[in-house]
């Protein structure tokens, strides 16, 4: 895997960043209420400019954004994050029409995103996916249920993931364009673990019209895949963004805490654990990067390098946190220390967006179909499932991990 390091002027922006979220971004944050949407933090992050750049960036500079914003203000970032997940299918496959509507509204931050694709039955397993939409005239009715989608019920508006039909399993769902005004169209908040907004949403016949459809019929995972490829890496990069706020806290408490005659840094128990939590920090910044470079170039292998930078960055920084809070002792589990925080808000992002099962079925899938040619006579043994059933590769079975809470 190709080395990577940053230049000085992305790390000179990283800094700018990570001050601008815990000076500016942090305040507004602490105004909001848990679980819903913060609309103040949103209108600031829209005219500061660092909405706009989700839709211009690659995904290096995607990861470098989240990583820093996450450093800072975990509100701000996640807040950004999802206006990027819910309004990127619109920009990619929507028509001009629901562009001009909709994007520059949540560049401003003045319209509200969501990715509704996950329900009830259906998290990673993308075949289970039920929503229905019957046939209608020209268009459709939206009949079932979505749960455990970011910004749900206060989004302006949903991409969402519902069955045509044109062909079994994935191939048959189709994605559409659905504003939150819709008639049929309701949903409840969910009391989460994690501060962001999470709720449900029931369709009872909402309308759409091949006015709302984002891209063709049954190519709506084709849509989604489009999304998640670019955004998994940079939920890494939100998980790194976590791990190092822990690890920095870490740092200045055990060189600061006096105990058994010194300071706690001084205890090689407690040296060594420190350590071991940096060196797996910045390897999972490493491999976030290199995974974003790769897809910043084209490359095809991707879905893997997204799938390992996911995997690695989200079950590192569950390390890391945990690590930060037993050497910090019961003062990191009192309501307000940014150690809780952290405890709340780094578990969702093993499973959102595919969990680490679902990374490591697509990282396998991909190292065995790419294995080199078997020598004349061997018959080497292949994992269970077809190539056109990766998740990574076509979306047309298998686990697809989009799973919950986005």
């Amino acid at each position: 895997m190709t080395g990577f390091a940053l230049g000085v002027d992305q790390e000179e922006w990283c800094a700018r960043l990570r001050t601008l979220a815990a000076e500016r971004l942090a305040p507004l944050a602490g105004k909001g209420e848990p679980g819903r949407v913060n609309r103040p933090l949103l209108a600031a992050l829209g005219e500061l400019g660092l909405l706009e750049r989700v839709f211009t960036s690659g995904a290096l500079d995607l990861c470098l954004l989240r990583e820093s914003l996450a450093y800072g203000c975990t509100e701000a970032e996640t807040a950004l994050a999802l206006q990027g997940l819910g309004a990127h299918p619109v920009l990619r496959a929507g028509s001009d029409a629901q562009r001009d509507r909709w994007l520059p509204e949540v560049r401003a931050g003045r319209a509200v995103a969501a990715f509704a694709l996950s329900e009830p039955g259906a998290g990673s397993d993308a075949a289970a996916l039920a929503l229905a939409a019957v046939p209608d005239g020209a268009g459709w009715r939206l009949r079932g249920e979505k749960c455990w989608i970011s910004n749900a019920p206060e989004a302006d508006f949903y991409t969402v993931f519902a069955r045509t039909g044109e062909a079994p399993g994935a191939k048959g769902v189709s994605a559409f364009l659905v504003p939150a005004d819709r008639p049929g169209l309701g949903g409840e908040a969910l009391d989460m673990l994690s501060p962001h907004p999470i709720g449900s949403l029931a369709f009872d016949g909402v309308p759409v019209g091949p006015e709302d459809l984002l891209g063709l019929p049954g190519q709506g995972f084709r849509v989604a895949m489009d999304t998640l490829n670019l955004f998994r890496p940079s939920v890494g990069a939100f998980a790194v963004g976590m791990a190092r706020a822990a690890l920095d806290a870490t740092l200045a408490h055990t060189a600061a805490r006096t105990a058994f005659g010194g300071v706690l840094g001084d205890l090689q128990a407690v040296a060594h654990r420190v350590a071991e939590m940096a060196t797996r920090t910045e390897a999972a910044r490493l491999l976030v990067y290199a995974a974003a470079a790769a897809h910043d170039r084209g490359s095809p292998d991707v879905p893997r390098r997204a799938a390992m930078a996911k995997l690695l960055a989200t079950e590192t920084a569950q390390y890391v946190v945990d690590h930060a809070v037993q050497l910090h002792g019961a003062v990191a589990l009192r309501r307000g220390h940014l150690l809780e925080h952290l405890y709340r808000e780094v578990r969702a992002p093993r499973i959102y967006e595919g969990a680490s099962e679902v990374q490591r079925t697509i990282i396998a899938k991909e190292l065995y179909r790419n294995l080199p040619a078997a020598p004349r006579g061997a018959e080497p043994a292949a994992p269970s499932g077809s190539p056109s059933e990766d998740p990574a590769r076509d979306p047309s079975g298998g686990p697809f991990g989009a799973a919950v809470a986005r």
